[in-house]
């Protein structure tokens, strides 16, 4: 909304009574919102500003200093809180938390949030309708970046595969509302001109606050005072406790490094200089061996810090540039280059130091050996692996087959046509296209120049009659638009049973309504995706619930079935599916008929 740069035509105090009304409207928009967050946004006795803007929108803000409300519509109906209000009340409103920190580079530039984004959290999407205001977050950052309106509610979300555009941006950082008041900041020192990473000072305080030790025994009399109140509490029923028991007894613990670990722990958070500057070289070392490739080339400093740096640190480590002896990233940076270990240079638009170049003949690089770092596994959108009972492991993975338009880039580089890809695999064919045929951009090495049959894989067909067609694209643009191109497909394995089908997966629905005389009936459909047995399960449920379940065809739909269960047992059936199929709870869609 704030990209064009507009004068507003009129500015003037609010009254008492609109104060108030302003007050009322806040906390009615903002529902998680208490009395105090409102107040430190609209201090009850400081002079209040609006600013009128030829699109009707409304600027409120604090008279002297800078914005926090703005009213796209002029009526209330589309109020939202400015990053200055989201700095001083970070949790004002929800939030989507970015995948990484480099997302918020198209954030910045002005585009809306899309689900593929967003990370989503092990528990699945919480919950949200359209129409909502919403913040967005950056791993390691409690500042919000930007704020904006729900496209969709979380059950169409996940109906659409979680694909498609999540969040209408209205407003973020950088744009011409934060540029318009006079006292403008960031928040923490993660906020850079073109990208927000994670704060340092802010992980570090993390880390500080969950390794301190309890005094005087403390934390024993806490552990005691809360199992009392537990013991007395009726809402921790016998079943909560045997679900964290069998959790606990299922954990593989070590014998004699455990002891071990807080005591190495504690010693990495006092770090000599000497020391700290040690552990940047070796996790520069260690990502430049292991993650940064000569495609991701040229790569901003930001970015070579938020995701390269900083995963390759030691288990329960803070790295923090601050302690060290050059103080500044740029220079730590400019400092490698002159070793000759890697080329650097400084972008004097964006003013950030930037990798162009690694020297892999250099002498520290060769006599590096990088660790082997085992993974914890981690839920992503598109290759996602539940583990059942036994035999019964789920994955389902997303996948790629070349479609007409792409198939001439996979011939010329002797790739099957006629394969599935994953995302990463069909990345990696367009840039050996590149490479082979010598497209990077002399000039800027960011770039691809389109030759006849790069341009017509990405772009024929899809730019509008008239329209130019583009002569080059930018490299972190070229994998995502490649990949668009192709059909999508799933692959959902079981055992030995694997399926491949085309398009995003479809979700079980799950649905309880009521019958004649009151009663009710649990309908569960959708089980062909995730190759059960609508009879098997019927069966298995029928001795499970002690009910009557039957079977039927889908009406229109065939080879598709749906199990009905007599009785509201949506939340068990949902949560047998989870534990004992793997299915996951983002693919389980709930809905309950019974309630009014």
């Amino acid at each position: 909304m704030f990209k064009k740069n507009v004068e507003a035509k009129a500015l003037q105090r609010l009254s008492g009574a609109d104060k108030k009304k302003l007050r009322r409207t806040a906390k009615l928009r903002f529902p998680q919102a208490s009395d105090e967050d409102i107040d430190a946004i609209l201090p009850p006795k400081v002079e209040i500003t609006v600013a009128k803007y030829p699109s009707r929108s409304l600027v409120y803000g604090i008279e002297g200093e800078l914005p926090m409300i703005f009213d796209i519509d002029g009526r209330g109906h589309e109020l939202f809180p400015t990053v200055y209000a989201l700095w001083k009340v970070p949790d004002l409103l929800p939030a989507f938390t970015l995948k990484g920190g480099e997302v918020s580079h198209y954030i910045l530039g002005g585009a809306d949030l899309m689900f593929p984004g967003i990370r989503i959290p092990p528990e699945g999407l919480p919950p949200f309708q359209a129409g909502q205001p919403w913040s967005v977050k950056v791993p390691g950052n409690p500042a919000p970046i930007a704020v904006g309106t729900t496209t969709m509610s979380d059950t169409e979300a996940l109906k659409a595969g979680l694909r498609g555009k999540a969040l209408r941006i209205a407003h973020y950082y950088k744009d011409l509302l934060w540029a318009s008041a006079d006292g403008r900041y960031v928040p923490n020192e993660g906020f850079y001109d073109d990208m927000v990473v994670e704060d340092p000072n802010f992980a570090s305080a993390s880390q500080h606050d969950s390794s301190e030790d309890p005094a005087d025994g403390k934390q024993d009399k806490a552990d005691a005072d809360a199992s009392d109140d537990h013991a007395g509490d009726p809402s921790v029923d016998s079943e909560t406790i045997e679900d964290v028991t069998a959790g606990v007894s299922e954990l593989n613990l070590p014998e004699e490094k455990t002891t071990e670990e807080p005591t190495k722990e504690k010693e990495h958070q006092h770090l000599s200089t000497e020391e700290i500057d040690s552990l940047l070289d070796k996790c520069l070392l260690q990502a430049i061996h292991t993650n940064v490739k000569d495609k991701d080339l040229p790569m901003p400093g930001s970015t070579l810090w938020s995701n390269h740096i900083l995963p390759c640190r030691p288990p329960g480590v803070t790295l923090d540039i601050k302690k060290s002896s050059h103080k500044k990233l740029s220079k730590w940076l400019q400092s490698k280059s002159s070793s000759g270990l890697i080329t650097a240079k400084e972008d004097k638009h964006k003013k950030e130091v930037v990798l162009t170049g690694i020297n892999q003949k250099h002498p520290d690089y060769m006599a590096f050996k990088p660790e082997k770092r085992v993974q914890e596994p981690v839920e992503q959108h598109d290759n996602a692996v539940a583990e059942g009972s036994g035999s019964n492991q789920l994955e389902v993975d997303e996948t790629y087959k070349p479609s007409s338009h792409v198939n001439p880039i996979f011939l010329a580089v002797g790739a099957d046509a006629g394969k599935y890809y994953s995302a990463s695999e069909a990345s990696d064919v367009v840039f050996r296209y590149v490479e082979k045929e010598n497209l990077v951009k002399p000039a800027d090495k960011a770039k691809v120049i389109l030759d006849v049959t790069l341009c017509d894989a990405l772009y024929k067909g899809a730019v509008k009659k008239g329209s130019a067609y583009p002569s080059e694209i930018h490299k972190k643009d070229l994998g995502s638009t490649f990949i668009n191109r192709m059909q999508i497909h799933h692959r959902v394995a079981r055992g030995n049973e694997v399926v491949v089908r085309k398009g995003a997966i479809r979700t079980v629905q799950i649905m309880t309504e009521r019958r004649q005389g009151n009663k009710k009936m649990t309908r569960v459909s959708g089980l062909e995706c995730f190759l059960l047995d609508a009879d098997s399960l019927a069966s298995e449920l029928q001795k499970k619930f002690a009910c009557s379940t039957t079977t039927a065809e889908l009406p229109g739909k065939k080879g598709q079935y749906e199990v009905l269960v007599q009785g509201g047992v949506i939340e068990n059936l949902a949560k047998h599916l989870v534990d004992h199929y793997g299915v996951l709870k983002r693919y389980i869609e709930v809905y309950d008929k019974t309630k009014k």
